[in-house]
């Protein structure tokens, strides 16, 4: 008895760890069926398993063998390569687990707040007319659905789906039309993460240590209004909706925020610094980052919003970024949605397709303030990007307003001469200031001869105005 006893003792464990082994290796949600890799890459595939389990992955377009084992924590992770754009093609894990239909080619997050979201699911006419022709099999779809944590989260409940019209029309407008150009400009496969969130201040999507441990920061973080409808929490999005992605390679993000952070808005540039920066850290990936400038609209107070797109004009000093101007594509600047997503997309698409990807012939850059030159009592206004000159959609200039010492702006006439703008007031004898289309819902008529829209600009320092209340 005692010796049967000790081998049932001795077998016990035995039997357990041969049970073990056959266990399913588990993956995290990003990393499943119909997912696409990021090209010429060394891509993470990670998940659980037994504490020792060998890991054996093996894909269909080489004829490498990955081999790993799992943690004393239960985790597995290791790298794979990725050949240029193409599939489909499997990966097999441990011969019992198989990932099927898995492309190869760009995968781009999309982040932000409502413009970045906005879909066939709020009625937007541009989804739903394209909905019936969006079956792409070249295009698939990761919708991280709305979370919040207080802790970094490792898997969010989700899946990769194949771009067809039942799910295009429920994904984010820009998110689509900018990955529709990038395919079909490139030929290549393109996956696109869809993390963002109506309403949400840009804290909440950087690391709460982040803010926190940045007095200005953090104080502005305190100005955010509660809400019944998002989190303010800084990080509180980041720990649920960005942090599960990072191991997950990227080409790049796009970004169509702001709006929220109108409240707060003069530590805006500051703040997307340490998020692009926190983004970039968490991802090891110095990832280009581009983002939309907010359209006009009809603020509750003076100033907000112009000051806001001065201060996303301020973030092109952060490497590898890129913004987009919209003021031109908006009908109606009661409404904080504009409904032209396509335009918005194609000039984001057009924005990477230049600067990442180095496509030639596509128009990109935006006119910016350069400098001034004071001519007696007119002002001449210098650009970058108008080699091919300026151009008015009218036949005369508006938002243009000029001023002397006593700071006072007033209307200004203006007259494009080559690539130059000269500015001036009969009533202003001395200028010493120019602004161009610095207010909640301007929206100017002056371009380059590409159609690009003249960034907005402003060529003094003094204290702007955001406490009267517009009426």
């Amino acid at each position: 008895m005692k010796k049967e006893l000790l081998l049932a003792i001795f077998i016990a464990p035995l039997l357990f760890c041969a049970i073990d082994s056959q266990a399913e290796v588990r993956l995290p949600s990003i990393i499943g069926n119909h997912m696409v890799l990021q090209q010429k890459s060394d891509v993470n595939l990670w998940g659980w398993c037994s504490p020792g389990e060998k890991i054996t992955v093996i894909n269909s377009w080489d004829t490498t063998k990955y081999v790993t084992k799992g943690t004393p924590g239960a985790k597995w992770s290791l790298k794979i390569k990725t050949p240029s754009a193409g599939g489909p093609y499997t990966i097999t894990i441990n011969t019992k687990t198989v990932l099927e239909d898995v492309l190869i080619g760009e995968v781009w997050v999309c982040g932000g707040q409502s413009n970045m979201e906005w879909s066939g699911d709020q009625k937007l006419k541009q989804s739903l007319d394209e909905a019936p022709n969006a079956a792409n099999t070249q295009i698939r779809f990761f919708y991280v659905p709305k979370a919040t944590a207080d802790y970094p989260q490792e898997d969010i409940k989700a899946k990769w789906m194949v771009c067809t019209p039942e799910e295009m029309v429920h994904f984010s407008a820009i998110g689509y039309f900018f990955g529709k150009k990038i395919q079909s400009s490139l030929n290549v496969p393109v996956g696109l993460i869809n993390s963002n969130w109506g309403g949400t201040p840009a804290e909440v999507w950087t690391p709460k240590e982040v803010v926190e441990q940045d007095p200005v920061l953090k104080d502005a973080s305190l100005k955010l209004n509660p809400t019944d409808w998002w989190p303010i929490t800084p990080g509180a999005s980041y720990l649920a909706m960005i942090s599960p992605l990072t191991k997950f390679k990227i080409a790049g993000a796009i970004w169509y925020q702001g709006e929220s952070n109108t409240q707060n808005y003069n530590t805006y540039s500051r703040l997307m610094t340490k998020m692009i920066g926190a983004w970039r850290s968490a991802w090891s990936n110095n990832f280009p980052f581009y983002y939309v400038q907010i359209a006009p609209f009809s603020y509750g107070n003076y100033n907000v919003g112009a000051l806001i797109r001065e201060q996303q004009t301020a973030c092109l000093s952060i490497p590898k970024t890129g913004m987009v101007v919209v003021h031109d594509l908006v009908d109606d600047v009661g409404n904080i949605h504009p409904v032209k997503k396509i335009e918005v997309a194609n000039r984001l698409a057009n924005l990477a397709l230049a600067d990442n990807y180095g496509v030639k012939e596509v128009a990109y850059k935006y006119p910016m303030y350069k400098g001034m030159i004071i001519e007696k009592n007119r002002v001449r206004i210098l650009f970058d990007n108008v080699e091919s000159g300026l151009m008015a959609t009218s036949k005369d200039l508006n938002e243009f307003y000029i001023a002397g010492s006593d700071q006072k702006f007033l209307f200004a006439s203006a007259r494009i001469e080559g690539n130059t703008v000269v500015v001036w007031n009969k009533a202003v004898k001395e200028p010493v200031a120019v602004r161009f289309g610095f207010s909640n819902n301007t929206i100017p008529n002056l371009f380059n001869k590409e159609g690009m829209p003249v960034n907005m600009f402003r060529t003094d320092h003094w204290e702007v105005k955001t406490d009267a209340v517009v009426k």
